[in-house]
C-alpha cells in the first residue's frame, strides 16, 4: 500500500490549517496585506498621528474631518469598496468636541461589518451618531480611546449617491448602472 499520497494530503491540510490561524494574527506586511486585500477584501493602515493620514489623495484611508489632528495611534480598516470602515485612535490634547448631527435625523448605521483584533467587543451599545462628514459614523469613547465605524450610510443632508440623476426629458440614451 502506497502511503505517500496520504502523507502529502495530511501535510497539506496541516499547513493550510496553520496558515488559517496564523495569517490573521501576523503583523502587517506585503504578504498579509495582499491576502487581506484579495481574499477578505479588506485593507488596513496605521498612522502615528491623524496629521500623518492622507487628506483626500488616497480617499479610502482619509480620516473624517471631526477627528482632531493631534490624535495618535490611529488605526483604520476599510472594506475594499471603501464604504465600511473601522477607526480607532487615542485622543491627544484636543478633546473630541462631542459626536453630533447638525442637520436632519441620523439614519440607523449597521453594526461594524469588519472585524479586527484591536476592535473591542460590545462597543455598539456605547455609540452615538456623528454626521459632520460625508458618511455618518457611530462613535464610542472609552477613556481617551475613540472607536468609530460606518457602513457607508450618507450623513443627513448629504445627497444619497445611490439615487441616479433624473434623465432629461425626451432622452432615449441608456444609463449605465454601477
Amino acid at each position: 500500500m502506497n502511503r505517500r499520497p496520504l502523507v502529502i494530503a495530511a501535510a497539506t491540510v496541516g499547513v493550510l490549517a496553520t496558515a488559517a490561524f496564523a495569517l490573521p494574527n501576523l503583523p502587517p506586511n506585503p504578504l498579509t496585506d495582499t491576502i487581506h486585500d484579495r481574499v477578505f477584501a479588506e485593507r488596513g493602515r496605521q498612522f502615528a498621528t491623524a496629521a500623518d493620514a492622507p487628506t483626500r489623495g488616497r480617499a479610502e484611508f482619509a480620516l473624517p474631518s471631526w477627528i482632531p489632528k493631534d490624535a495618535t495611534h490611529v488605526r483604520v480598516k476599510v472594506r475594499a469598496n471603501g464604504e465600511a470602515r473601522l477607526i480607532r485612535f487615542t485622543l491627544g490634547h484636543t478633546p473630541l468636541d462631542g459626536p453630533q448631527c447638525a442637520s436632519g435625523t441620523p439614519r440607523k448605521v449597521a453594526a461594524p461589518e469588519l472585524g479586527a483584533r484591536w476592535w473591542p467587543q460590545g462597543v455598539r451599545s456605547e455609540a452615538r451618531p456623528e454626521c459632520r462628514d460625508v458618511r455618518q459614523y457611530q462613535v464610542a469613547v472609552r477613556g481617551n480611546r475613540v472607536y468609530a465605524w460606518t457602513d457607508g450610510t450618507p450623513s443627513p443632508g448629504t445627497p444619497d449617491r445611490a439615487e441616479p440623476a433624473p434623465a432629461p426629458r425626451g432622452s432615449t440614451s441608456q444609463v449605465a448602472v454601477r
